[in-house]
């Protein structure tokens, strides 16, 4: 129960904290996300490099920002020390219990966070994913005090300062986007959706969106350009209520966003990509998914999103984005593409080129392979305890 201070500071602190979001907004990104470029690290799969290798691969790609989906403490381990900011994931089938109090949320912080802060980078905690939008109702009504009671815990344990709670959405919540400037949110997500807002604006908290321009080309290849799609040269599309170019459907989606949060009143929250990314393979009804196509959407994405300027709607605020994936997940449901949107192959290769070396498996390559590198490392281990034994 609390007592008369605590309620008394609380009472304080949310208008103080509401207050400095508001001048801190555009620079929330800053202090979170190193830089503008960054990788979902899925693992629904049974082929994959240990994680301690993956620490590996992401240091020679120079990829400093990782999320993934759950808080797996291999994963959390092999990063202690390596720098490289990671997200976790409170996965979708804990919300319920987590909503129902903090004491509950307390035991997944100390059990999940805690032990590793604060060699492991952990910079975020993404409370579900895609819960609004998707068809199981009684989420929806658990995210917000889920993600009130994390945020609670963290604060008491005094790392909220450093741990940014979010929620990623899909495009699901919006009734429409095109042109970008009449994006709203459906009507039957705004009961959840502004109150989830309003908190998240209080603790100084991005929108986190899923874009997939491959999603709308392949659910409508005959009236989306794939060039727009692409990054390619195109004609693009004009938004007459903004007066404003697009020549990609990416800063389209987020520039839509940045549109419904406006109309929701939350104009000076800012949008982070949470996910997007293109499949290099498909089945025969998935339009664009080609190993030429993922090369060219994420070679593209790459070079725009180091540029670091913002979209044509929000040109003072960097586009930021998480790529998926990482690698293939050859275990993921549901068509081929889910399997496919992979960077890289399971032995560190790239699966194309779009200007990172990787780590190759090969004997000839110049770069350690994932086995040399456990070779090396035993190697080492065995001879600085020889040299101990000669010394004694």
């Amino acid at each position: 129960m609390l007592n008369s201070r605590m309620v008394f500071s609380s009472f304080l602190f949310w208008p103080l904290l509401l207050l400095l979001s508001v001048f801190t907004s555009h620079v929330v990104g800053d202090k979170f996300f190193t830089g503008t470029y960054g990788v979902n690290y899925g693992r629904i799969a049974d082929n994959l490099p240990s994680p301690h290798s993956v620490v590996t691969l992401l240091k020679a790609a120079k990829i400093k920002n990782i999320r993934i989906y759950d808080a797996d403490h291999s994963v959390l381990t092999a990063f202690k020390g390596s720098g490289i900011e990671i997200v976790i994931g409170l996965p979708n089938e804990l919300l319920t219990g987590i909503s129902v109090g903090e004491d509950q949320a307390m035991t997944w912080i100390k059990e999940n966070v805690q032990p590793f802060l604060p060699g492991t980078k952990i910079r975020g905690i993404a409370v579900g994913n895609e819960i609004l939008g998707g068809t199981d109702l009684q989420l929806w009504e658990v995210l917000l005090p889920a993600a009130r009671n994390v945020y609670n815990v963290l604060h008491r344990l005094g790392l909220a300062d450093d741990i940014q709670v979010s929620s990623p959405h899909s495009e699901a919540v919006f009734a429409n986007s095109y042109p970008p400037s009449s994006c709203t949110f459906r009507e039957d997500i705004v009961p959840f959706m502004k109150p989830l807002l309003q908190f998240f604006s209080q603790i100084g908290t991005p929108f986190f969106i899923n874009a997939y321009p491959f999603l709308a080309y392949k659910n409508d290849p005959e009236h989306i350009d794939i060039n727009y799609a692409l990054f390619k040269k195109t004609h693009g599309i004009f938004d007459a209520k903004t007066n404003l170019h697009y020549d990609n459907m990416f800063e389209a989606m987020v520039d839509a966003a940045y549109a419904a949060l406006e109309k929701a009143g939350f104009e000076n929250m800012e949008v982070i990509v949470s996910e997007t990314g293109w499949a290099s393979r498909g089945d025969a009804d998935e339009a664009g998914a080609t190993v030429e196509n993922a090369r060219t959407y994420n070679y593209h994405l790459r070079k725009r999103l180091l540029k670091k300027k913002g979209t044509p709607y929000r040109p003072k605020i960097k586009a930021r984005a998480y790529v998926f994936a990482l690698f293939n997940e050859n275990l993921k449901p549901g068509p081929t593409s889910e399997r496919n949107f992979g960077l890289f192959k399971p032995d560190g290769s790239i699966a194309y080129d779009i200007g990172f070396t990787g780590l190759k498996s090969s004997a000839t390559s110049s770069l350690l392979s994932f086995k040399e590198i456990g070779c090396s490392y035993m190697l080492a281990i065995t001879t600085s305890f020889a040299f101990l034994l000669l010394t004694l």
